[in-house]
């Protein structure tokens, strides 16, 4: 059993996370300030999944522990590192890439300062075991596909691209200092259960359920990694298994679906999974999007075995199940 602290453990592969640390027999700590990026019931929702699914799996209450605090709050942190941690899992963040190019001052608060403080805190208090969250985001527009760890992604297109460079770097240097051992998981489109409202498989279900049009950006032929929550999971606990083995080590990892869908297809996967035509809204493309990307995850496959195994048309039958029982949330 390990003791973990997930930062943002309330948020949508955060709670996740914690359903199967607590299924592997570890004590959970979550520190979460419920923003209002998106409604926060959302995340107090997934909470208490959480402890429902602690009842149905007989988990002891004592092993999940919620503290309402900001990581960038230096006596928030402390707090939480008072108890004994092994290993910390760092999720929190501001997401979106649209909106950081209109507020870059706060993901540059949140996504850098506060990776900052949580890794200086680990320092104080010896943790020596973190996974870091970065983002595809990094890659730009890099011409050469599939993206590699190797590739060079010193040419971001948004503020939120920057600042998850920016805590790649800082880890590489708190390993370099002090020892710790640190991966670093760049996260392709995650989707699924729980995913956020504004992200376009939940937006765009919503609207073509509703008869509502999309907002289609461009011509419909950008191209992404989807990969689903479930995959994303197995891969940060794989990753954990990595950093835990005896010698100090750092890594970059993709984590990616391992195959690409564009615009259009994905509207035609959810039409054809919900019965019912899309409207469209035909807009330019937005400032910070990038064309494509796809994950290289042969890197990732070789060093943490990491195999995705849920393909993009039963991703999306899951998550339309799913929003059929949470129709609150739609």
């Amino acid at each position: 059993m390990s003791n973990v602290l997930v930062t943002g453990g309330a948020g949508f592969i955060g709670s996740h996370l914690c359903e199967a640390l607590l299924k592997g027999n570890n004590r959970v700590l979550v520190i979460d300030n419920f923003n209002n990026y998106y409604d926060p019931k959302i995340k107090r929702n997934n909470i208490e999944e959480i402890k429902l699914y602690m009842k149905n799996d007989n988990i002891a209450e004592d092993m999940f522990e919620l503290i309402e605090g900001d990581i960038r709050d230096k006596s928030s942190m402390e707090q939480v590192l008072n108890n004994y941690i092994d290993v910390v899992i760092h999720l929190a963040a501001m997401a979106g890439v649209r909106n950081s190019i209109d507020n870059p001052e706060l993901y540059y608060d949140v996504n850098i300062m506060g990776t900052l403080n949580v890794l200086e805190n680990c320092r104080v208090k010896h943790i020596k075991k973190v996974i870091f969250a970065s983002s595809s985001s990094v890659y730009g527009n890099n011409k050469k596909v599939p993206f590699s760890e190797k590739d060079n992604v010193d040419f971001p297109i948004s503020p939120y691209a920057a600042t998850k460079k920016a805590g790649e770097l800082l880890c590489h240097t708190y390993h370099h200092l002090y020892d710790m051992s640190i991966a670093c998981l760049r996260f392709f489109t995650v989707y699924g259960p729980r995913q956020r409202p504004d992200l376009a498989i939940h937006k765009f279900t919503k609207l073509i359920n509703e008869g509502s049009p999309l907002p289609f950006y461009g011509d419909g032929s950008t191209e992404r990694d989807y990969t689903y929550i479930d995959d994303i999971v197995m891969g940060i606990l794989n990753s954990i298994r990595w950093i835990s083995e005896d010698e100090c080590k750092y890594g970059v990892f993709n984590l990616g679906g391992d195959h690409t869908i564009s615009l259009k297809e994905m509207v035609g996967i959810i039409e054809n999974a919900i019965g019912k035509k899309a409207k469209f809204e035909y807009l330019p493309m937005q400032p910070g999007d990038v064309i494509r990307t796809c994950a290289d995850i042969s890197h990732s496959q070789k060093t943490i075995n990491y195999k995705p195994v849920i393909n993009f048309r039963n991703g999306v039958d899951k998550f339309i199940q799913w929003l059929k029982v949470y129709k609150e949330y739609q």
